[in-house]
């Protein structure tokens, strides 16, 4: 189990775990684009795309590439510094541990946000999912747990560190910050655009708290199973209120 753990939060894994969701979100892109004439998209998605196209990189696939070629090299890096023995049964397991996580983060965050606010009710705005298609939502779900997790997990979070290690400040301490911060950064992302919730304290609460869980979550078991843990909950959710 122990090498097991190890194992699976190595580049290695982690990255190559993710890229099929990187691969079927933009599969999914493609398909309500042609089918339904929707060129809707994940917000931290498209704030990406607009970094990038201030360096010149305006074309649809580019941060699709930056993704895969990045990810390649960090692959590629590792293997050249330790040998990482890549086994079907530990994705399995991978994938296993996201589908659990998944099943049990509303439940866990929701009754952690129920018993805070003293059980008044956590009220989500309908407007995230109920005014587009099912196909779309799904698209959207694949996508949040993608891109959500490289903006606000491994930039944000993992800048922040990087920040506060550097004003001096031991790394315990550097951690809770970071995961803290961004985590009011992940919630209030929720609230804008014209696909944002309307705001209100119990939603922004649940969202905060999901934010430190998936943070949580990404430094104990890296960014693969985190992505896919936060695209399955979303793809539960959407399925769940269909």
């Amino acid at each position: 189990m122990r090498r097991y753990l190890s194992l699976t939060r190595s580049h290695s894994y982690s990255l190559l775990f993710a890229l099929p969701l990187l691969a079927f979100y933009e599969a999914g892109a493609i398909y309500i684009a042609q089918a339904e004439g929707s060129n809707l998209r994940n917000g931290a998605d498209v704030m990406l795309r607009a970094v990038l196209s201030i360096g010149g990189l305006r074309e649809t696939a580019a941060l699709t590439l930056v993704v895969i070629a990045v990810s390649t090299v960090l692959v590629f890096l590792e293997r050249r510094r330790r040998a990482v023995p890549l086994r079907l049964p530990n994705f399995l397991g991978m994938a296993a541990e996201s589908l659990l996580y998944a099943a049990i983060l509303g439940i866990v965050v929701g009754t952690a946000t129920q018993w805070l606010l003293n059980g008044i009710p956590i009220a989500f705005a309908a407007g995230s999912f109920t005014e587009m298609s099912q196909s779309e939502a799904l698209v959207l779900s694949l996508g949040a747990g993608l891109y959500e997790e490289i903006v606000f997990r491994v930039i944000v979070v993992g800048g922040l560190f990087g920040v506060f290690r550097t004003s001096g400040l031991e790394s315990t301490r550097a951690g809770a910050f970071s995961v803290i911060l961004a985590a009011l950064i992940f919630s209030g992302f929720h609230y804008i655009g014209a696909y944002g919730d309307v705001w209100a304290i119990p939603s922004f609460l649940f969202r905060f708290l999901a934010g430190i869980a998936f943070s949580v979550l990404f430094l104990l078991r890296g960014f693969g199973i985190t992505a896919w843990t936060h695209a399955l909950y979303d793809v539960l959710l959407v399925l769940g209120s269909a």
